[in-house]
């Protein structure tokens, strides 16, 4: 069984279409990203499955569980977390004040302050600058802190919104060994919209294409690199074909 699977979902921003059809699967631990041009509906299929986004139609399966109607908080309860695009960080709280704020969900007091350690072993610059507000970080600083704070809820699923935007291509790198290495040291499965291909093909062991807001392939990240359609898109030829009448993202 998939740790989640979505089936047959259509979203919209009041009479404007969003996403038609759209059905992926994301198994226990694995990494999966979605690709695409601006303003195919990936972001918004992301909100949809935290629950931010109402769906019109389809269904969110949890573990073979319904949660399609289900508010964030729910969602978060049930291990399914977003880092948002931005980073979204609160920026006049102290690092570890964010780090607190993403266990808002827990109860466990002490094993809560005992994550909130473990986020500043995994990531040495969080432990460094502690008492930093959020908004004097560089961006790159603060993706992890947002990464770290997205962990605090103990996701099964965390859900990545464009994490390389803005960053350094060193911060890119970074971010592409933290997003690698969270099944092994969070035991967390990832699903990766991210504009950055190289990236995303890196770490992903399964890919899906969007367009227009429809999934129009779908494979392991090997075929699907060297499919027409992958090329088309990042190598140059048709990129404007593939994005004409894109949906809002």
């Amino acid at each position: 069984m998939s740790l989640l699977d979505i089936a047959h979902i259509d979203t919209a921003y009041g009479a404007i279409s969003v996403n038609r059809d759209v059905s992926l699967s994301v198994g226990e631990g694995e990494i999966a990203t979605i690709l695409g041009p601006n303003g195919a509906g990936k972001t918004t299929l992301l909100r949809a499955i935290c629950g931010v986004v109402k769906p019109k139609r389809g269904a969110i399966l949890v573990s073979g569980r319904d949660m399609t109607r289900l508010p964030p908080d729910k969602l978060a309860k049930a291990g399914v977390v977003m880092v948002p695009e931005g980073r979204r960080i609160f920026a006049d709280l102290t690092v570890r004040e964010n780090l607190r704020l993403g266990a808002y969900a827990r109860e466990d007091r002490e094993a809560i302050e005992a994550d909130i350690r473990r986020m500043e072993y995994y990531f040495p610059v969080l432990a460094q600058k502690r008492d930093q507000k959020g908004g004097a970080l560089s961006g790159g600083q603060q993706q992890m802190l947002a990464i770290a704070r997205g962990l605090m809820a103990r996701p099964r699923l965390l859900l990545l919104d464009e994490p390389s935007l803005g960053l350094s291509p060193l911060m890119v790198k970074e971010v592409q060994s933290v997003i690698a290495d969270l099944r092994k040291n969070f035991g967390a499965a990832v699903l990766l919209v991210e504009q950055n291909a190289s990236l995303a093909l890196a770490v992903a062991e399964r890919g899906y294409l969007m367009q227009s807001g429809r999934i129009v392939a779908a494979n392991a990240i090997a075929e699907l690199r060297d499919s027409r359609l992958m090329r088309d898109l990042y190598l140059g030829a048709g990129k404007s074909r593939l994005g004409e009448a894109a949906a809002p993202n």
